[in-house]
């Protein structure tokens, strides 16, 4: 059996979708898994030995390369012939997008699994479920899980269980696929500045608008908790986030390493492995790390749909801090007082409890 997860969203959710491949292991063990997502998570699938096949899908890419406008009705020929191509006898639609059920249908798959909440599910799928996930008080990895009903796989996961499923590679098993990505001599050795050093925290502050931020004014704070000669500091983001975060950085220039715009996704999920712990709010990140078993710090608001009880790190290693209280006040605004509320002090308290057990 050949079967599709599709997937094409952000890091954080390809993340938490990976279990499914896990599970669909365990069920069918000769089955052949192809995830269907976008390019620039391909780094996290292609560390997931539960995965056989990575299939990109980038509408923009395809429409402006294609000349094709899509639309409700009228669905790309290339979209057609890539899922036709897949020879899949069922794809489960774990995030729906309406070109891509189209495609689905039209390109023949048996099996089209997806959720009932959206009309063009209706139109385009044959396994319907009835999974509401807005006012749901499971995780999001649960939720995915349970979509696995539709190939008769009906039990339920506890997250306990969720986190030894996620089926990371080694580091070892990787190297190769780092080298040939990255565009190296097989083994060569790494940059010497992305070996972190013992004590290693990787402090992750921006968000690419994806979630709600706990402020630099807070990391800062955090920054200056931290006795410099047991933590080796390290600031990851992109090159626009490291940008934004210039007068940050100069601040605490000598306290930290500036990394941001200098990681590709296979550097940084290598970064991260080799890392003691890493604190961020509800990102890719986060996710990554709990998934690699690393001390995952999540810092969230207390509102539902973004809260802790859904998106929560979901590891061995992993945990949270979340006020208590009703959030409303920031519903519509990125700006989030509750989650500022988090004080340094309980992060801090928090690292130098987990390094105090596991550094001599």
């Amino acid at each position: 059996m050949r079967i599709i997860l599709s997937r094409t969203d952000s890091i954080g959710d390809v993340v938490l979708t990976l279990p499914m491949a896990s599970a669909l292991k365990q069920t069918f063990p000769d089955c052949t898994i192809i995830f269907l997502g976008r390019e620039y998570t391909r780094p996290v699938v292609e560390l997931c030995r539960f995965v056989d096949e990575f299939v990109v899908w980038d509408v923009g890419v395809q429409s402006s390369r294609f000349k094709v406008q899509s639309s409700k009705f009228k669905v790309p020929y290339y979209s057609i012939d890539l899922l036709r191509d897949l020879k899949a006898d069922a794809i489960i639609h774990v995030f729906p997008v309406e070109e891509i059920c189209r495609a689905a249908k039209r390109a023949g798959i048996p099996i089209r699994i997806a959720t009932a909440r959206r009309f063009f599910t209706w139109c385009t799928c044959n396994r319907l479920l009835h999974i509401p996930r807005k006012n749901s008080n499971l995780h999001e990895s649960q939720l995915n899980l349970k979509m696995l009903k539709g190939l008769g796989i009906k039990r339920d996961f506890m997250l306990e269980e969720i986190s030894g499923m996620y089926g990371l590679k080694t580091a070892q098993e990787t190297v190769q696929l780092y080298n040939y990505t990255s565009g190296e001599e097989p083994n060569a050795p790494r940059p010497s500045s992305l070996v972190p050093r013992p004590s290693s925290l990787v402090l992750h502050p921006k968000s690419k608008g994806s979630a709600r931020e706990w402020g630099l004014e807070n990391f800062s704070r955090l920054i200056e908790l931290l006795p410099a000669e047991k933590f080796n500091i390290l600031i990851t983001g992109t090159k626009e986030e490291g940008i934004l975060m210039k007068e940050f950085l100069e601040q605490n220039k000598g306290r930290v390493t500036d990394l941001t715009g200098k990681l590709n996704l296979y550097e940084l999920i290598e970064l991260i492995r080799s890392s003691d712990a890493l604190v961020a709010a509800s990102t890719g990140p986060l996710h990554i790390a709990a998934a690699l078993g690393i001390r995952a710090i999540g810092l969230y608001a207390p509102m539902r749909t973004i809260f802790p009880q859904r998106w929560a790190p979901v590891g061995t290693n992993a945990t949270f801090l979340v006020i208590d209280k009703t959030c409303n006040d920031c519903r519509k605004n990125m700006d989030c007082h509750c989650i500022r509320s988090i004080t340094p002090e309980a992060v801090a308290e928090k690292l130098t409890k987990y390094f105090s057990l596991v550094k001599p």
